[in-house]
């Protein structure tokens, strides 16, 4: 039997090391207090998701920062967000000033300044934008959704040695380094993932492979969908298309940067009608401007969708992207390396390896893989080794080595765990007097399953079992039942997926707040809640989902009485 969980609210996943990127919101109520920007509980948060509040080395270092910088005469208290890199500094000041902020949003562009400051030899040089602290808000946007700053490992190498922080002056601000060196546990990284990629293809005749040079690496998840858009957009500088649903970041990325965005949300047949006919008329339109381009520079699709695991058809979006000059850019995130192969299909593969690869929710970093079967390699090579700065820091990639060690083994304990879920919760919400109303995932979604089905990658002997991921989401009758079952449940709980443990969250709620009537339309509700399955034995886990929703329908009922 399934213990109550120990964990204290706000705290990590056990064992909640120093740079943990989890949170424990036990109940309903916390969430909404999450949402609502409650300052008690915020304060009680002794851990977080870093790209939504500062990991605490971080926030130590930019108060640290902001007392060497001092405060010039009349510029009033000061704001700190701090980058490893030039680019993202400078991107984020010109996010801010930009007019686009809106009305009382946009901060002048005379108020906001990039300092850069350095510790000891042996980190990278820090660069830190400056602001009024009224304007956190604004700034704190591009934090988030970029996902570019500083990762806490960094920041507690910097506070190791804060007695030597100082204000260093660039003599050529546009000459950026290299980034982080290419060290033992990059390369090792490297070639771990070329490898996952090459094994057990869905074509068993392909010749062409992945080589460890086609493996770029990012500070986070994030960073690889927001610079490989910066990538592109200073070849091509044209609009995107995000086709089907995905995390909430991406679709901010690519709205905010660049020429714009055209989201189709649902990824349906629709859509890919849709699709066909605004391909149609950007290519239409850059004809009639006497240009050859398509007008569209990528489409963008995860494979599955998060939350709701819907899978787009990629075979069709490769031929509409095809006829019109676009690229196809995939996040297999969720599908996960040992699980899918899209190489095919994809002329780019994003991943953030913060989540299942690296599978123990302590360290932040994403990829970007140029696909070798892309008739546009040749040309996205050469982008990437002009552009691409490595700013994963050495300590993130040791760590991240380590932990991707298990990765194989940790992914057939996931996607078991997943399906057995799945299979129980599918069977409560075809019984009438369940309050499980639908269960999405893979297996289970009929309108998709196909899509996925033929990127599988076969079984092998050293991993019997390719399956469908860890995430799936369970939707009640209502937003009283669901909250019941939350609250029922003796699972962590708070955002991140393939963890160790196992993860629940209202994601509509925790993620969307007062977006929720918009994310509505694309069937995000708020009677869903998103399980990120663990590693717990398979039994203990289905029994404690049985229990939880047993008490949510004894609740639920008592409300309706």
């Amino acid at each position: 039997m399934a213990l109550e969980i120990q964990t204290p609210f706000g705290t990590a996943l056990p064992p909640a090391p120093r740079h943990a990127i989890t949170v424990h919101l036990p109940e309903w109520r916390s969430i909404v207090r999450f949402k609502d920007h409650d300052p008690e509980l915020l304060t009680a948060l002794k851990s977080m998701y870093p790209r939504f509040i500062l990991h605490k080395d971080v926030l130590a270092l930019t108060q640290k920062i902001i007392e060497v910088a001092g405060v010039e005469e009349g510029q009033g208290q000061q704001g700190c967000f701090v980058f490893p890199s030039w680019r993202a500094a400078r991107d984020c000041k010109d996010f801010a000033t930009s007019p686009r902020r809106g009305p009382g949003k946009t901060v002048p562009r005379d108020r906001v300044s990039i300092r850069i400051f350095k510790t000891h030899g042996h980190v990278p040089l820090l660069y830190a934008v400056m602001f009024p602290v009224e304007s956190t808000p604004t700034v704190h946007g591009f934090w988030v959704n970029a996902g570019v700053g500083i990762s806490s490992r960094l920041a507690e190498d910097c506070l190791r040695h804060i007695g030597s922080l100082r204000e260093v002056k660039h003599d050529d601000e546009e000459e950026e380094e290299r980034g982080s060196p290419d060290g033992l546990a990059h390369r090792q990284i490297k070639e771990r993932i070329a490898g996952l990629l090459n094994r057990a293809p869905t074509d068993p005749h392909r010749t062409a492979r992945v080589s460890p040079n086609d493996v770029y690496f990012f500070s986070t998840g994030m960073a690889s969908i927001y610079w490989v858009h910066r990538y592109l957009l200073t070849k091509y500088s044209a609009p995107s298309v995000l086709f089907g649903f995905s995390f909430h970041s991406t679709i901010h990325v690519l709205e905010d940067f660049g020429p714009g965005v055209d989201f189709l949300g649902l990824g349906s047949v629709q859509d890919l009608e849709a699709l066909e006919k605004h391909l149609l008329l950007a290519s239409q339109r850059e004809r009639e401007r006497g240009k050859r381009g398509g007008g569209v520079q990528a489409i963008w699709a995860e494979f599955p969708s998060n939350p709701l695991l819907s899978t787009p058809d990629l075979r069709r979006l490769r031929e509409l992207a095809d006829a019109h000059g676009a690229l196809v850019v995939v996040d297999d995130t969720v599908g996960s390396f040992c699980n899918v192969d899209v190489l095919d299909v994809a002329d780019i593969v994003v991943t953030s390896l913060t989540k299942s690869f690296s599978g123990y929710a302590d360290v932040m970093a994403g990829s970007a893989v140029l696909s070798p079967l892309s008739s546009r390699y040749a040309e996205l090579k050469a982008l990437f080794e002009t552009e691409h700065r490595d700013n994963l820091y050495t300590r993130d990639a040791e760590t991240l080595e380590r932990n991707s060690r298990d990765y194989l083994a940790r992914s057939a304990v996931l996607n078991n765990n997943a399906e057995r879920l799945v299979e129980y919760l599918h069977s409560e919400a075809l019984n009438p007097t369940s309050g499980v109303k639908q269960v999405f995932y893979p297996t289970v979604n009929a309108d998709t399953l196909a899509n996925y089905t033929a990127y599988m990658r076969s079984t092998t002997p050293e991993f019997p079992r390719p399956g469908y991921g860890c995430l799936l989401s369970v939707e009640f009758r209502d937003v009283e039942t669901a909250t019941a079952f939350y609250d029922h449940l003796h699972v962590h709980k708070g955002p991140h997926l393939g963890a160790h443990l196992t993860l629940a969250l209202p994601y509509a709620l925790g993620v969307y707040g007062n977006e929720a009537d918009w994310a509505s339309e694309y069937n995000v509700r708020q009677a869903q809640v998103r399980i990120s399955v663990g590693l717990e034995e398979t039994g203990n886990l289905v029994d404690t989902f049985r229990r939880a929703i047993e008490a949510a329908d004894g609740r639920s009922a008592g409300l309706q009485n």
